[in-house]
């Protein structure tokens, strides 16, 4: 059976004014994030952890690192884990949109293509090919994979066979820890938005504010 920790990484000051942050924004850690990448590590501790993949944001890559450097692994670049191009939408606050960034997924039942950027099912496309790469490459073991917002609800949904239309319908923290396991065909959701290690007062600083992608 193949272990896979699904680790969104830790806040950034785009978070936490609702700035539109895809794929084309290298934003970095504030202190509050350091401090969940910090808490991340220390839960995943006693894991054995075989491979370590992150998305090349550098947001994505200092929470890895905090891990990697825990388990004497190095850290392993892939894009299909960056997150989705928000295209002309890059970048815009939620304010400005007049509604949330994923309402601009779906025209009613259809999934829509961001201009210049890129649709749902594009970034679960990509996403479950590391994944099924990675399933081939390594069994009985646990790996990371340091990944956004849509990249981990995307492969979660394709776990649980719903469809992507109904994304809206989960919310998953900053610095948040995601489980799924595989055996050859079967797939299970084990663990959801884990934030169990955070103190209180760390808690409070991150749930001030609404959620942003």
């Amino acid at each position: 059976m193949l272990k896979i920790m699904l680790v969104r990484h830790g806040e950034t000051d785009w978070n936490r004014v609702k700035r539109v942050q895809g794929g084309s924004s290298d934003t970095p850690l504030n202190d509050i994030g350091k401090e969940q990448a910090k808490g991340l590590a220390a839960l995943l501790a006693k894991e054995k952890i075989k491979a370590i993949y992150s998305s090349p944001l550098q947001r994505a890559v200092v929470t890895a690192k905090e891990i990697a450097d825990l388990h004497n692994v190095s850290i392993e670049i892939s894009h299909s884990l960056r997150e989705i191009e928000a295209g002309e939408l890059e970048g815009i606050l939620s304010s400005d949109l007049g509604k949330r960034f994923s309402d601009f997924l779906f025209d009613s039942d259809k999934m829509v293509k961001i201009p210049s950027g890129e649709s749902l099912p594009e970034v679960q496309e990509r996403g479950w090919g590391l994944i099924n790469r990675l399933s081939a490459e390594y069994d009985e073991c646990t790996i990371v994979l340091v990944s956004h917002y849509f990249v981990i609800l995307s492969l979660i949904c394709k776990v649980l066979d719903v469809q992507l239309q109904q994304i809206n319908r989960f919310r998953m923290d900053t610095g948040s820890l995601s489980i799924i396991t595989l055996d050859g065909e079967s797939l299970w959701l084990q663990v959801f938005n884990d934030t169990g290690y955070m103190s209180d007062e760390l808690r409070k600083a991150c749930s001030s504010y609404p959620r942003s992608l």
